[in-house]
């Protein structure tokens, strides 16, 4: 008598359960992941948008001012003492897969330029977002506007030898 060929029943439930595990776990590790390049993201972004702020005045010839929210950059509200940075509107969000970054920071509702590219303004800001531990920050020195980005550690700005 001659036995079929094939697979049990509970060998193929162990090892679609196995392949479930293992989905799951690398479906978790895909999200930190995702969350964790939010966070580089938003910090590269923030750094730029002082960049692009700099270069505006010099441009203009003239002061001008950037406002930073939980958007991004862009010119301050109305009310603001200083005109807008021309062309200078960068989101914090874009280009990875879409969510939301937290941003704290210290610096003023206007953050101003001179017009040769000095920045007048200086702070800190922490970029977090759900599902990484990876907190980044990003401290603007005064008088010429140095930035030195980090990670945020025990209440402070570290440097980070990665970077």
């Amino acid at each position: 008598m001659r036995r079929a060929e094939g697979f049990s029943l509970p060998e193929l439930l162990l090892a679609a359960l196995l392949l479930g595990g293992l989905a799951m776990v690398g479906l978790g590790e895909a999200a930190r992941c995702v969350a964790r390049q939010r966070v580089e993201s938003a910090a590269r972004r923030v750094a730029l948008g002082l960049e692009l702020g700099r270069a505006a005045a010099q441009r203009q010839g003239a002061p001008c001012g950037l406002q930073l929210s939980e958007r991004g950059w862009q010119g301050p509200e109305s009310g603001g003492s200083l005109p807008a940075c021309a062309g200078v509107q960068l989101a914090l969000g874009e280009g990875v897969a879409g969510g939301a970054v937290q941003l704290e920071h210290n610096l003023p509702p206007e953050v101003r330029f001179t017009s040769n590219g000095l920045v007048l303004d200086g702070g800190t800001v922490r970029l977090s977002a759900e599902g990484s531990d990876l907190e980044r920050c990003l401290v603007m020195a005064l008088p010429l506007g140095v930035v030195r980005l980090g990670r945020w550690e025990q209440q402070g700005c570290q440097p980070d030898p990665s970077l």
